[in-house]
């Protein structure tokens, strides 16, 4: 039987007023329609056509030349074409969009974005996109240690951190202790492995090494101080959670960033409050 979702060559059995019928070597019988429009000049009964096989809108299989974005099991970033009432459709470069229900969408998405989603044939036996592409994702990267890489964050968790599709297609986490900042699902980042797990997973940081970083984040503390009118109302010593949604940094490179800012003579730490130098 011809592979849904797949692309693949096959054999014309029979020629029609619409279109010609394909099949398999020796599977006469199970055959699949090639419409008229896609049918190449001069077509013979027993040529071979490289083909891609879905359903049309009658839920009928058929057969194009035309090249979709992705085949079973691939993922890759599609845009959204339509939402539906009962999901939304994907531009994929088939007539027919690909359809991504409400229950695979790890995020609702909108008109006209785009979303990083892998091609499935449901239970159903139709081609669907979802966007819960873990288990599509390999663990074969080329990447080591240090090595910078980009990617998209897919899934994020309270309790593991942002899951990222590096390049699309490779497995890795930016962990929780390193999800500082704006990291939503559909974000494309660009990180730096701390390390590959003996599975082939990337463990990723959105941040530089803490001595590379220092600079940038000291710069950052005294726009924030600025935007305070020069007065933090909190000193040195406060929670992690303020610290984060008010600088998006861990308690550490606060206090790092503070430390070169002390140490420069930018500010001034009191009791309760973090105060900027005035110039002379």
């Amino acid at each position: 039987m011809p592979k849904l979702g797949e692309i693949q060559e096959l054999k014309v059995v029979k020629k029609v007023e619409f279109g010609v019928y394909l099949a398999e070597e020796g599977r006469e019988e199970e055959r699949v329609l090639l419409p008229a429009k896609q049918v190449p000049e001069g077509t013979a009964i027993g040529d071979v056509i490289s083909v891609f096989l879905y359903k049309d809108s009658r839920d009928r299989p058929i057969a194009t030349t035309r090249r979709p974005a992705l085949t079973v099991g691939q993922i890759g970033v599609l845009p959204v074409a339509e939402i539906g009432r009962i999901g939304a459709f994907l531009d994929w470069g088939l007539e027919k969009d690909l359809f991504l229900p409400f229950r695979e969408q790890t995020r609702r998405v909108r008109k006209g974005e785009s979303c990083l989603v892998a091609l499935y044939i449901d239970k159903s036996d139709r081609l669907c996109a979802t966007m819960n592409v873990y288990p599509y994702l390999r663990t074969d990267s080329p990447y080591q240690k240090d090595d910078t890489v980009k990617g998209i964050i897919y899934e994020t968790s309270q309790q593991f951190g942002a899951f990222v599709a590096v390049d699309g297609c490779f497995s890795a986490l930016i962990p929780k202790k390193e999800c500082f900042g704006d990291l939503e699902i559909g974000k494309e980042i660009e990180g730096r492995v701390t390390g590959v797990k003996p599975d082939g997973k990337l463990d990723l940081s959105v941040r530089a090494k803490s001595w590379e970083q220092m600079d940038a984040d000291a710069e950052l503390v005294m726009q924030v101080i600025d935007e305070f009118e020069g007065v933090l109302p909190f000193n040195d010593r406060v929670s992690p959670e303020v610290i984060n949604r008010e600088f998006g940094l861990s308690k550490n490179a606060f206090k790092r960033a503070v430390g070169r800012l002390l140490k420069e003579k930018r500010i001034v730490i009191t009791e309760n409050r973090i105060m900027k130098v005035k110039e002379k």
